[in-house]
């Protein structure tokens, strides 16, 4: 069975939303590591998969989410509907702006240097764990089912249209 486009993206963004959670739990592993011991290879290794995951396939998401997921919904007459997807657009700004301060700390760590504050950097890291964790259950309990039920309309709207 071929899937629409639409469906396709939003296995790519329900995919890329499990992947995310995978690597917010690491970053949870990642802060034990760090007080046991900040320059073993583990932390080391560690500390650049999750800051290559965010810097780029993260960052990626939210730009899709903002292109194609977000202008339909915004244009819903549905006020909380309206009001979730703003603050999950706001979201996305401060998520970018804890990123980073976060990110250069988590390329030292994986570079072996030892100029991060380690105190300073598990603030960085609880903030971004709690951003992106309200972040995603606001998406996954409102906004991707609003936006998968206002394009399967869409589409039965199209097919109807097309059968006239």
């Amino acid at each position: 069975m071929k899937l629409d486009p639409m469906t396709k993206k939003f296995t790519a963004l329900d995919a890329c939303h499990q992947q995310i959670q995978q690597h917010l739990d690491l970053f949870n592993q990642l802060q034990s590591l760090l007080e046991a011991d900040s320059d073993s290879p583990a932390c080391r290794q560690q500390a650049g998969a999750i800051e290559s995951f965010f810097s780029g396939t993260s960052r990626q998401h939210h730009a899709d989410e903002e292109k194609n997921v977000f202008p339909a919904l915004l244009a819903s007459d549905n006020a909380e509907l309206v009001q979730a997807v703003l603050t999950l657009k706001q979201d996305h700004g401060w998520i970018e702006q804890n990123w980073l301060e976060l990110a250069p700390m988590l390329r030292a760590i994986a570079q072996g240097e030892d100029w991060p504050d380690l105190a300073e950097l598990q603030h960085y890291i609880a903030i971004f764990l709690t951003l992106c964790q309200d972040h995603i259950a606001l998406e996954e309990s409102l906004i991707y089912p609003a936006a998968k039920e206002h394009f399967a309309l869409e589409m039965a709207k199209r097919a109807a249209f097309k059968e006239s």
